[in-house]
């Protein structure tokens, strides 16, 4: 079986997700009069994630949420809508890969802005955002980095540009308590959501908090992809919402513990590795000393484990920019089944290699890993 270390996904809450469908059972009914298709979710959903915002502090009505079909969905529909051919987005450096592929799938020119290791530099956003058609930023317990942006920051980021703040992992504070909402300090900003980290992925529920008016040129798009959102699911995940599922206790108590053992781990293994502690997300974000991502990558599966190596962009100049030497670790991740969990991420019984070409080129991970160690010490 594969080791899969190359995506974050909790497990599911079986018991929880089992009382939420059967509460959503119950409250079904209702709705069988109408046609099930709606492009901006139920009343019963959009109302729950209403409240979670202004619980946060963020006053917010149910006429300024759209449903989706998770995160993903939500960002292709704004990508979609907001962007014309050539418009250049600004990004974090690093940052969620799919958020990459769904901005250049829509041709749109990216603007890299690196999280350093302080965090984000307010008057480098600044300067990018005032040449770019749109933002989107993780300031929630970044992906892949694990880092939040400090409450002086969010008081001091002013961006020109529209800008999508990407909150799905907000619930997941595990040293201390939730981050105040970006979008209190931005009156322009879209806030994307979703219960996918928080709950569970297979349950495809995201939302998009945004002024009505641009729901509306939303949902007049969205009928070139989809119609609309499973109700089922909607009035499950809106029982979750309101009895405040996504903020689980004992949740947060295991993620912190298998954070601090990844850590511990790596240290005793790997004491050059640079992993620093995040305070929230189920990842870590692991800096190796030489430049050795990829092929670590490469070769982890033939040992039975596959790995994210770090992201490469083009920036405004149109040159490659990359962390080749760090790799996303999740500690919060469930274990995936099917034919990939048996036979590795591409197909390849571990221990085998593909052809004659990946035999030649292959380095043992041991090697790899320890290079600069060997080459330090003689």
């Amino acid at each position: 079986m594969t080791i899969d270390l190359s995506f974050a996904a909790p497990p599911a809450p079986v018991e929880i997700l089992h009382a939420a469908f059967a509460a959503a059972l119950e409250q079904l009914p209702r709705h069988f009069e109408r046609h099930g298709y709606d492009r901006y979710g139920t009343a019963e959903l959009r109302e729950a994630v209403a409240a979670w915002y202004e619980r946060r502090g963020l006053p917010t009505a149910p006429d300024h949420i759209m449903i989706t079909n998770g995160a993903q969905h939500a960002l292709g529909l704004l990508a979609r809508t907001l962007l014309a051919p050539r418009d250049k987005v600004l990004i974090d450096h690093p940052t969620y890969p799919h958020a990459i592929r769904t901005f250049t799938d829509a041709r749109a020119r990216l603007l890299p802005v690196a999280v350093g290791a302080s965090g984000w530099d307010t008057a480098q956003l600044q300067a990018a955002g005032r040449d770019a058609r749109l933002a989107y930023l993780i300031p929630d317990f970044h992906n892949p980095t694990g880092m939040c942006m400090s409450a002086s920051v969010r008081r001091r980021l002013r961006l020109a540009c529209p800008t999508i703040i990407d909150e799905i992992l907000t619930d997941l504070a595990l040293d201390g308590a939730k981050p105040e909402p970006l979008a209190a300090h931005l009156p322009i900003a879209v806030s994307v959501g979703s219960v996918s980290k928080s709950v569970w992925g297979g349950l495809r529920i995201g939302w998009i908090r945004a002024v009505p008016s641009l729901l509306e040129r939303l949902a007049q798009a969205r009928p070139a992809t989809d119609l609309g959102t499973p109700v089922v699911e909607q009035l499950a995940t809106a029982v979750l919402l309101n009895e405040r599922q996504t903020e689980r206790p004992d949740t947060l108590r295991r993620l912190r513990s298998q954070r601090d053992a990844l850590r511990r781990i790596l240290a005793e293994r790997l004491p050059d590795v640079h992993a620093p502690q995040p305070a929230g997300g189920v990842t870590l974000w692991a800096a190796f000393r030489e430049p050795i991502s990829s092929r670590l990558a490469a070769i982890a599966p033939d040992h039975g484990v596959t790995i994210a190596a770090g992201t490469t962009v083009r920036d405004r100049r149109g040159l490659r920019t990359s962390h080749p030497a760090a790799v996303h670790a999740p500690f919060g991740s469930a274990r995936r089944g099917g034919p990939q969990a048996r036979t590795g991420a591409a197909g390849a019984q571990p221990g085998r290699h593909r052809d004659a070409r990946s035999r030649a080129r292959r380095v043992s991970v041991d090697n790899v890993m320890t290079r600069g160690t060997r080459r330090r010490g003689g």
